[in-house]
């Protein structure tokens, strides 16, 4: 029996995929469709079950622009210049047609536009989710790298406990502890975040954004470290990587090259999973600050049964998540030529 020398090893690690495994692009065409179609779908029934859940709450933004002391027949006017006067289906379908043509509505408050209002708040809350997310991110890389690498060093538990210490503090507590700590007694930062274009300014920017991007970080890092950690180590166990070392290839690249890379298609995947979480902690945090995003905007329309505002952000948010999800699963695709879509 010939015995397979190091060049025989090394070339068995360059050696390139078959081509019937790979993924084809009539395939992905094919599988493009149907995700849209199912993004269709999705949002279809999101919207259903946003629509008749919002009227479901108690309350009526008449009350809220009359008052609990309006007769009955302000009450009718009201109602029927706002069109709530109608059964519900037909609101609805009303509604559902405005929205294929692009509006989605006006404020009962304040008249304005729902799209005029998302497009104030969308910026400062597209800020606030991008660098949370990609700083929590690098720390989950970061610390579930090392806890991964070094098992049973202090490093490892001590990322274990911040680990859990994520999961178990609420994100709009850890706000308030830091709004006590940071601007009520140190005077570091404000207490309430204002949005400042981060490319315009970018010192006051991230004075202004320190402490929500600091508790949503908390959140998220904590989470995806468990999960970075899980996949690294299941990686390195794995006969490659003990190949890859027994040829001399240095650790690091091990590591890196090797490992790290296997290791991100699970990680992928949370990280697509956790988006519509991370979404809600978002809207939560944005309201303890007192940012004004989106999260503002919806405690707004709640509070003052905004229905057309309300809807049509829930509506933006299910489309947002929807799409993050469908772009995961292509970098799953892209990390993983392997995956084969029927």
């Amino acid at each position: 029996m010939q015995r397979r020398g190091p060049d025989d090893e090394k070339a068995a690690l360059r050696q390139p995929m078959p081509t019937e495994l790979l993924l084809r692009p009539n395939r992905m065409r094919r599988y493009l469709l149907q995700r849209l179609v199912q993004l269709i779908v999705l949002l279809l029934v999101g919207s259903v079950v946003d629509w008749y859940l919002i009227y479901l709450t108690p309350g009526s933004p008449v009350y809220a622009l009359l008052g609990t002391n309006a007769s009955p027949s302000q009450v009718r006017v009201l109602k029927r210049s706002l069109g709530l006067d109608k059964p519900l289906p037909v609101q609805y379908v009303t509604w559902l047609n405005h929205v294929l043509h692009g509006n989605l509505g006006s404020s009962f408050i304040s008249g304005l536009q729902t799209t005029t209002l998302l497009a104030q708040r969308v910026p400062a809350s597209l800020q606030l989710v991008i660098a949370s997310f990609v700083l929590g991110l690098l720390v989950a890389l970061v610390l579930g790298s090392l806890a991964a690498i070094r098992p049973r060093s202090v490093v490892s538990t001590l990322v274990s406990a911040y680990s859990s210490l994520s999961l178990s503090l609420p994100t709009f507590w850890l706000g308030i502890i830091l709004i006590l700590i940071f601007s009520v007694r140190l005077h570091l930062f404000p207490g309430s975040s204002t949005y400042i274009p981060i490319w315009q300014h970018p010192m006051s920017g991230l004075k202004a954004m320190t402490l929500p991007v600091a508790s949503l970080t908390f959140y998220i890092g904590g989470i995806m470290t468990r999960f970075v950690r899980a996949a690294l180590t299941d990686a390195l166990q794995e006969d490659y990587i003990r190949t890859a070392r027994s040829i001399g290839v240095p650790n690091y690249l091990v590591i890196i090259k090797h490992a790290l890379r296997n290791a991100m298609l699970p990680i992928v995947t949370v990280t697509g999973l956790q988006f519509g979480t991370f979404v809600g902690g978002t809207v939560i945090t944005e309201s303890v600050f007192q940012y004004p995003g989106i999260g503002t905007l919806i405690l707004a329309s709640v509070q003052q049964h905004d229905y057309a505002v309300l809807q049509g952000t829930v509506l933006l948010l299910v489309a947002v998540v929807a799409v993050v999800n469908l772009v995961v699963d292509l970098t799953y695709a892209y990390l993983n030529p392997r995956i084969r879509y029927g």
